[in-house]
């Protein structure tokens, strides 16, 4: 395995334990926004957003370990990555994540992230979502 696959990994162990800290109602907000590049964008069924990795994002992470707990998230797990490297500096990664609730519940879902790699940091610059709020409604937790 080549070692930027290690430290992709790596990136996203550390983003499943924060996401844990952040459900136990200790979120690491600086962890999370180091985590994201200066300028970010969102695609999913319901459009396209950007965003910038400002003060106003830094209060928005406690605000969605909330909204996670609201709806009776307990845990967020990884399950696998597809790993793909378009060029020295970019990585497109598949993480195959699965939600449990406290309804007993599993959902399980994917999210495809862009990274840059440079200066030896990985930063996700991009991500492509399924329609989230879809899933949760069919299942009744929102």
């Amino acid at each position: 395995m080549k070692e930027i696959h290690l430290e992709i990994e790596k990136f996203f162990e550390a983003y499943e334990r924060r996401f844990a800290e952040g459900l136990a109602g200790n979120p690491d907000v600086e962890g999370t926004t180091s985590a994201f590049a200066n300028f970010f964008v969102e695609a999913s069924p319901v459009g396209i957003s950007g965003g910038k990795n400002d003060d106003a994002f830094r209060e928005s992470v406690p605000k969605g370990y909330d909204f996670y707990k609201s709806i009776g998230t307990t845990e967020m797990k990884i399950n696998q990555l597809d790993i793909t490297e378009l060029d020295d500096m970019h990585i497109m990664v598949e993480v195959y994540w699965e939600a449990s609730y406290q309804t007993s519940e599993t959902i399980a879902f994917n999210v495809i992230y862009f990274l840059q790699y440079r200066n030896e940091t990985l930063k996700i610059f991009a991500y492509i979502t399924g329609d989230e709020q879809k899933v949760l409604q069919e299942k009744g937790l929102i």
